[in-house]
């Protein structure tokens, strides 16, 4: 009985830092609109680990991944996607993407951050209403990116 407890009580921490599929979390953005916040992480790397063991919760606790659709992706398990996201880019990696009247906007913030800092960079993306030179809200990867798209995933990755 206390090894299910165990297992069930490990599933739900589990669960609570790692966020939806991409699918998932696709879905939602496609059907509600709300932006859709993407972490790229691997279970090797130091900050990654960081991220999804410490700062994620902490930005889950505070209410602020709900106003998002959350995903993780790990390139050593979804290689293909991880690259359509980030490319061969450093990680830790979170992938913003917001429809805007004018386009989608994609904003990034690469490596291990604080939870101050995730929280101010999710506020300021939601805030973000339009992709415009004038905002001042864009920040160059938003303003290098404004026209790209989520990346639909339309094959299911089989799990190893």
């Amino acid at each position: 009985m206390n090894s299910l407890v165990m297992i069930a009580l490990c599933s739900v921490a589990a669960g609570a830092s790692d966020g939806e599929s991409y699918t998932e979390a696709h879905q939602v953005t496609v059907k509600t609109g709300k932006p859709m916040l993407v972490m790229v992480s691997t279970e090797w790397c130091p900050a990654c680990q960081v991220m999804k063991r410490k700062v994620m919760p902490q930005i889950r606790e505070r209410g602020i991944l709900s106003r998002v659709a959350f995903a993780t992706v790990n390139p050593d398990q979804e290689g293909e996607l991880s690259r359509q996201l980030i490319g061969n880019g450093p990680i830790p990696e979170l992938v913003m993407y917001r429809k805007t009247p004018r386009g989608w906007i994609r904003r990034v913030l690469v490596g291990g951050q604080s939870v101050e800092a995730v929280e101010q960079f999710i506020n300021q993306g939601i805030a973000v209403v339009d992709d415009s030179p004038n905002n001042t809200e864009a920040t160059e990867n938003t303003k290098k990116d404004a026209d790209t798209k989520p990346v639909e995933k339309t094959q299911k990755q089989s799990s190893t």
